[in-house]
């Protein structure tokens, strides 16, 4: 599967546009997390835990957003969300969201 933040894939023709894909993934905060995040925005630094937690985020939305495109047919998302959303949610903001988006097609 070909993934682009653009419109086209430079070299290839786009012969049909399947629709519009999505993925997201919603990822619970540990607590320990947290606290130790805390501590280092005190001291500065970055918090590998977080990093790490958004990395996966972003895999897993990335990844289902391919297997819709799949499904539909597809070979190549183009126009990807390069600005993928991460927001927080639930109470005391415990969750992690990461949403993604572009459209499937079909490229030769």
């Amino acid at each position: 599967m070909i993934l682009s933040t653009t419109n086209n894939i430079e070299g290839k023709k786009t012969v049909k546009h399947l629709g519009l894909v999505s993925g997201d993934a919603i990822l619970g905060a540990n607590i320990f997390r947290d606290f130790f995040a805390s501590i280092r925005d005190i001291v500065g630094g970055r918090s590998a835990g977080y990093e790490k937690e958004l990395r996966k985020a972003k895999n897993i939305a990335l990844e289902e957003m391919q297997e819709q495109a799949k499904n539909l047919g597809a070979n190549a998302i183009v126009g990807i969300d390069i600005d993928i959303d991460y927001e927080t949610i639930g109470t005391n903001s415990s969750m992690l969201m990461v949403s993604a988006n572009g459209t499937a097609v079909v490229v030769e």
